[in-house]
């Protein structure tokens, strides 16, 4: 890539299973001669929340990578812009997810199922446009489901008061659903959150087991696991109504 003069950005997700290599990792980097490294965490929604207990790393090896990156970064100040992001699960703030729902992104899916992001569709009761049925302005604009989470009329406490609901939008409405079973709570990274410690608590369980061949063994996305956890949760959702 270099050698036809074009800029070279990697980007590089990290798990348990190779964030104690983060310095062999940074120094392909450096090999390859690389503008741009962002050492992007595992996001954990489908698949990787599924197979959680494999995938995040313990405290102690986060501790150990920021140290690690935070050295490349000034060995390598003025050469290669490095960028390490913490996994949600151990900061004590949101992000800002999708930078507000429905305000910039736009997913299609295949079947034409609109969503104000990649991992909306797993939030139950939404009934998403579709392009096939709807215009983009018109789904944009005007559909329930694109609106549902605009502005702060939505929120609840603690978001609803909170001074830094402008600049972290409630956090991300997937992560919200996923930990507490209701998308409208504000999300749980937050210290503010009143299932924060809960998530602190299962961080906790989490590394205190950590290992890469846990007793259950790692879910691979494949047809067969696919079907099997559409079932199950097809079966859960007729005992729920």
């Amino acid at each position: 890539v270099k050698q036809y003069d074009y800029p070279m950005v990697l980007n590089i997700v990290l798990h348990r299973g190779n964030i104690d290599q983060i310095d062999h990792i940074l120094d392909m980097t450096v090999e390859l001669n690389a503008d741009y490294v962002e050492l992007a965490s595992t996001q954990y929604y489908g698949w990787s929340k599924i197979n959680i207990d494999y995938l995040l790393p313990t405290r102690a090896q986060l501790e150990t990578a920021e140290r690690i990156a935070h050295e490349y970064q000034e060995k390598l100040k003025g050469n290669s812009k490095i960028i390490y992001v913490v996994p949600d699960y151990f900061e004590d703030r949101p992000k800002a997810c999708m930078n507000g729902w429905g305000s910039i992104f736009l997913t299609i899916a295949p079947d034409g199922t609109a969503l104000p992001c990649h991992a909306a569709a797993q939030l139950p009761g939404i009934e998403f446009p579709n392009v096939k049925d709807m215009d983009v302005n018109a789904l944009w604009h005007e559909s329930d489901a694109f609106n549902l989470f605009r502005g702060f009329d939505w929120m609840v406490e603690p978001c609803r008061s909170c001074p830094e609901k402008e600049k972290d939008f409630g956090g991300c409405r997937c992560q919200a659903y996923m930990m507490t079973g209701d998308a409208r709570n504000a999300d749980p990274v937050c210290s503010k959150s009143p299932h924060h410690a809960e998530l602190l608590e299962r961080v906790d369980d989490i590394g205190s087991k950590a290992t890469w061949n846990t007793e259950q063994p790692i879910v691979f996305r494949n047809m067969k696991n696919s079907k099997k956890l559409l079932k199950e949760a097809d079966a859960t959702t007729a005992v729920t109504e």
